[in-house]
Parts: C-alpha cells; sequence; structure tokens
C-alpha cells in the first residue's frame, strides 16, 4: 500500500518522530513522509509513534492508498530530498 504521513508534533519530540519515521518513509517536507509499506511495516509505525507522541498534545495523520498509481501530484519549489534516486 501506499501511504502519506503528517503529523503536527512538539518541538521537542519532532527530531526522534523524523528519525523513527526515515526507517520506513521517504522525507518529502518538514511534516511529511510517503512510500510504500505493507501492512505489517505499517503496523510498526503505528506502534511506535504511538510510543513517541503526546496523544494530548501531538497531531498524526496516515493517507492509506491502495497505490500511488492513482496518486496524482503538483509538486512547486525546491523539494528537501531527492527521492527519484531511493532504491
Amino acid at each position: 500500500m501506499y501511504v502519506i504521513l503528517v503529523y503536527d508534533i512538539g518541538v521537542e519530540r519532532v527530531n526522534a518522530i523524523r528519525v523513527f519515521l526515515k526507517q520506513y518513509l521517504n522525507w518529502v517536507q518538514n511534516s511529511v513522509f510517503e512510500g510504500e509499506l505493507t501492512e505489517a511495516e505499517l503496523m510498526r509505525i503505528e506502534d511506535g509513534l504511538k510510543e513517541r507522541i503526546d496523544p494530548g498534545a501531538d497531531f498524526v495523520v496516515i493517507y492509506r492508498l491502495a497505490s500511488n498509481k492513482y496518486l496524482e501530484t503538483t509538486e512547486m519549489g525546491t523539494p528537501k530530498v531527492d527521492i527519484g534516486t531511493i532504491l
């Protein structure tokens, strides 16, 4: 499945969340990750986030698509990371 994950996390937890998510997804923008995942990987991410966020102060949204086949994106500006070269 293709996943887009966005978050609004307290500044004291942002780096830990970013490091954790980079193990599974491509970092697209400050609070945005995306990529292909298995169901097991998504479960690991959800479990890991539950351990790392403050549910009273932080917010995470995970969008799931069957694949990125039907996903149309428009990009403007300079991306932080070139994901086109990632294997």
